[in-house]
């Protein structure tokens, strides 16, 4: 079980997460190897996305892979409970989710928070922790979704620098069609909440951040830079 009496998220913008960001995101527990749990949900559990994920994770952490097919493992919760680290790869987020809650894991996963294990993730990994967020989950095309876990409030936009639609799909849902207004985040940056709360925005690149995004303003946050 996670040793942190802090609830902490650490969620990133999308792309290939750089080794800083890998590095940033394992220290918060505190160990010299925690234990990881790797989900590649949404991914369809591709097993070369999963490999790499594995091998880049293993240099730093004992890393446990979990596949929900055929079925996920009888013994899910307490596998849960026992991380330091949750880990959440990209794809599609309302696959992952819908998936996720057949199997009774987002309660699994809001328990394993509340105790103090570290979630984490990128992009569809970023978006699942919000209560809404800008996703490709539907089609080629970009979709508000407003059923996320809502371990975080507000919404989430990951991509906000390499994809051209991402910025103004997620400006349209907040100015114009009530959509939760929360944070846009670049490609391989990431935010760090604790308890529910902004803490840090870290980037691997100059000129790279978040974005607070309300109805009719957006506020660029200040990111440290991590070697």
């Amino acid at each position: 079980m996670g040793r942190l009496s802090s609830r902490t998220i650490v969620a990133i913008g999308g792309g290939k997460t750089e080794d800083s960001i890998r590095s940033y995101t394992l220290g918060l527990a505190g160990k010299e190897r925690p234990s990881v749990m790797f989900l590649n949900t949404a991914s369809a559990e591709d097993a070369r996305g999963t490999l790499r994920a594995f091998q880049a994770l293993s240099r730093l952490a004992e890393v446990e892979l979990v596949e929900f097919f055929p079925w996920p493992p009888a013994d899910l919760r307490e596998l849960t409970l026992r991380q330091d680290i949750v880990v959440v790869g990209g794809g599609n987020t309302a696959n992952m989710l819908a998936i996720w809650r057949v199997h009774g894991f987002d309660e699994i996963l809001r328990e394993a928070y509340e105790q103090g294990v570290i979630m984490s993730g990128s992009s569809a990994g970023m978006i699942c922790w919000f209560e809404a967020g800008v996703t490709d989950s539907f089609g080629p095309q970009l979709e508000g979704l407003r059923d996320g876990l809502g371990f975080i409030s507000g919404s989430g936009c990951p991509h906000y620098d390499d994809e051209e639609l991402r910025r103004p799909t997620y400006r349209r849902l907040i100015d114009e069609e009530a959509f939760p207004p929360g944070i846009a985040v670049d490609w391989g940056v990431a935010v760090e909440y604790v308890d529910g709360e902004l803490v840090e925005v870290v980037s691997p690149r100059e000129g790279a951040t978040a974005y607070r995004v309300e109805p009719g303003s957006e506020t660029p946050l200040e990111a440290r830079l991590l070697s």
